[in-house]
């Protein structure tokens, strides 16, 4: 089973069997070498039978996933403050609106998650006048602060509005393999309001809600999907020449100008740029690549 350890939300594999503990010693050594494991919070228990190994590995996804979710009392606690921060913005600018986004809101947050918030006001408006935070330059600026009396931090930026469509496209998502598991939303659903950029931002949440069920008819473990995952970026995918496209659920050449030069190229699914953009220095997107590369070997070392 899986215990949370501490603050950071990682877990430990507390060994069971005498033949589990045996080898969860021989493979202690490799979970200390192995930083994509260990920040997953997985611990592979690998066993003679590669479908037992598998059954483990998505279990264990499971466990992690049930111990650190995000719960009602943590979204209620991010909205509360949310719902107080935007009274007092508007008593200075009544038109503005503040959207809680990101993890929070896409069903993917856990427990130590910070509260992703977008303020939507007037292109020329500035709020540093009334928030003493730290600011953080970068392409989107953010505001950080924490609640008072509490570890709870917040991100804000203003009029990052792509980010509250993002939020809601992922959390429409249900379940790119063959057949598939996640549908592509916006191109089967072309003329649903939840992906139309004109939208009201306040009709986005409930747009959402209206994208038809998807059952997805592929039967694979979520250990299965993991390795996979690991096995199609390590050895299949051309980093140096392919773009992945949520939007499409495909992957397409860099022809354009402004793809190229780049190391690693997700596209934007509404505004269509590279969200991968911030990896610009080789010996970045190299640690990132060997990380596969590593597990794959691991894996198919204890495979042999």
């Amino acid at each position: 089973t899986f215990t949370p350890c501490d603050s950071d939300n990682t877990a430990v594999m507390i060994p069971g069997t005498p033949v589990v503990q045996s080898l969860h010693a021989a493979i202690r050594p490799v979970n200390n070498i192995c930083p994509i494991l260990h920040c997953l919070g997985i611990r592979f228990e690998f066993v003679y039978l590669f479908g037992v190994m598998l059954f483990q590995v998505s279990a264990q996804i499971v466990e992690l996933f049930e111990a650190c979710r995000q719960q009602s009392s943590d979204l209620y606690r991010k909205e509360t403050c949310r719902a107080q921060l935007q009274k007092d913005i508007k008593t200075l600018y009544p038109d503005a609106r503040l959207y809680l986004t990101g993890s929070t809101m896409s069903g993917l947050g856990c427990r130590s998650s910070d509260a992703d918030l977008c303020l939507v006001v007037g292109l020329k408006v500035g709020i540093y006048k009334f928030l003493q935070v730290l600011l953080i330059r970068a392409k989107v600026p953010i505001l950080r602060f924490k609640e008072k009396g509490s570890n709870l931090e917040f991100d804000l930026n203003v009029n990052n509005t792509v980010g509250i469509r993002n939020t809601f496209l992922l959390r429409s998502y249900t379940h790119v393999l063959k057949p598939c598991v996640l549908p592509s939303l916006q191109r089967d659903h072309p003329v649903s309001a939840c992906f139309d950029p004109s939208l009201d931002l306040d009709m986005v949440p409930d747009a959402s809600h209206r994208v038809p069920h998807y059952k997805s008819k592929n039967k694979s473990s979520l250990g299965d999907l993991f390795l996979g995952f690991l096995k199609y970026y390590a050895y299949k995918f051309r980093w140096d020449s392919k773009v992945i496209s949520v939007r499409d659920a495909i992957t397409f050449a860099k022809v354009s100008p402004d793809w190229r030069g780049k190391f690693i190229c997700v596209e934007e699914p509404f505004e269509m740029h590279n969200v991968a953009r911030a990896v610009h220095e080789k010996a970045k997107f190299d640690a990132i690549k060997a990380r596969f590369d590593e597990v794959m070997c691991l894996i198919s070392y204890f495979l042999k």
